[in-house]
C-alpha cells in the first residue's frame, strides 16, 4: 500500500478503501473545478462562438450551419464545456498530482507545483498548436474539394465533434514530455528503452494520430504526428535528466 505523509515523521498506511475516498473527493473537486470554469466562460460565449469558433471558418468562406431548432442552443452550451474543461485543467492536473502525490518521493511532493505547471503548459501548447495549426490546416485541406454543384456547408454538431478531436487531442499528446519525466522518477522508464524502441515508438505515434484525427487524411495526420516525434525526442533527453535526478535522490537517501 502507498503511504501518505502527514508529517516528517508520521505515516500512515492507505487502505484501498482510503485511497477510492481520496480519488472520489479529487474527482468532486475538479468536476467543480470545470462547472466554475464552464460558468466564467458563459459570460464570454459569444466572443468564444463567434470569434475563436467561426474564425478559421471566416477565413475560408466557409460556414457553419445548424440543422435542428435547438442546434444554436447546443452549440452554445457544448462551447463552453469545451472551454470550460481546458480553462479548469490546471486545477484538474493539480488534483491528478496530488492523488499520486503518496507515491512520490518527500522532494517530489515539494515540486508538485512546478510540475503542475509545466504539465499544464504542455497542455495549453497542444491546444495552441491544435487550433492555429491543426484545424485551420485541415479545413483548407478539405475546401480544396468544393464544387460548382456540391457547396461545402459544415454542420454545427460535425464541427464541435471535429475541433474537440483534434485541439484537446492534440493538448493530451502534448503531455509525453511530462508522462517521460514522471515514468522516469518511477523507474519504469529509461533513456536506453527510448532509444532501443524508437523505431516501434514511431509506428506507434503514427497509430495514434491515424485514432486521435476525427478525419482520414494524411495531411492532418502527419501534422499531429510530427510534433509527437519531436516530443518523443525531447522526452528522451528528460528521460535522462529525470533518472539522473532519481540516481541523486537515492544516493542522499543511502
Amino acid at each position: 500500500m502507498a503511504k501518505e505523509i502527514t508529517g516528517e515523521t508520521e505515516t500512515r498506511e492507505m487502505s484501498f478503501l482510503d485511497h477510492l475516498e481520496e480519488l472520489r473527493w479529487r474527482i468532486v473537486k475538479s468536476l467543480v473545478a470545470v462547472i466554475v470554469g464552464g460558468i466564467a466562460c458563459a459570460f464570454i460565449s459569444d466572443f468564444l462562438v463567434q470569434d475563436l469558433l467561426l474564425g478559421p471558418l471566416r477565413a475560408l468562406h466557409l460556414k457553419l450551419q445548424v440543422l435542428t431548432p435547438y442546434g444554436i442552443v447546443l452549440l452554445y452550451m457544448e462551447v463552453i464545456l469545451i472551454a470550460g474543461v481546458i480553462l479548469s485543467m490546471p486545477v484538474i492536473l493539480f488534483q491528478v498530482w496530488k492523488f499520486v502525490a503518496p507515491g512520490l518521493l518527500p522532494n517530489e511532493r515539494k515540486n508538485i507545483g512546478w510540475i503542475v505547471f509545466y504539465t499544464s503548459f504542455c497542455f495549453i501548447a497542444g491546444v495552441v498548436f491544435g487550433y492555429y495549426v491543426l484545424v485551420p490546416t485541415a479545413l483548407k485541406f478539405f475546401a480544396t474539394f468544393g464544387t460548382q454543384n456540391i457547396e461545402l456547408n459544415i454542420a454545427a454538431d460535425k464541427y464541435i465533434s471535429f475541433m474537440l478531436s483534434l485541439i484537446l487531442g492534440s493538448g493530451l499528446l502534448f503531455e509525453l514530455p511530462m508522462i517521460a519525466y514522471f515514468l522516469s522518477r518511477l523507474g519504469l522508464l529509461t533513456p536506453a528503452f527510448m532509444r532501443h524502441y524508437r523505431r516501434h515508438a514511431i509506428v506507434v505515434i503514427l497509430i495514434i494520430a491515424a485514432v486521435v484525427t476525427p478525419t482520414p487524411d494524411i495531411v492532418t495526420q502527419s501534422l499531429l504526428a510530427a510534433p509527437m516525434i519531436v516530443l518523443y525526442e525531447i522526452s528522451i533527453f528528460i528521460s535522462a535528466y529525470a533518472q539522473k535526478k532519481r540516481s541523486a535522490a537515492a544516493e542522499a537517501q543511502a
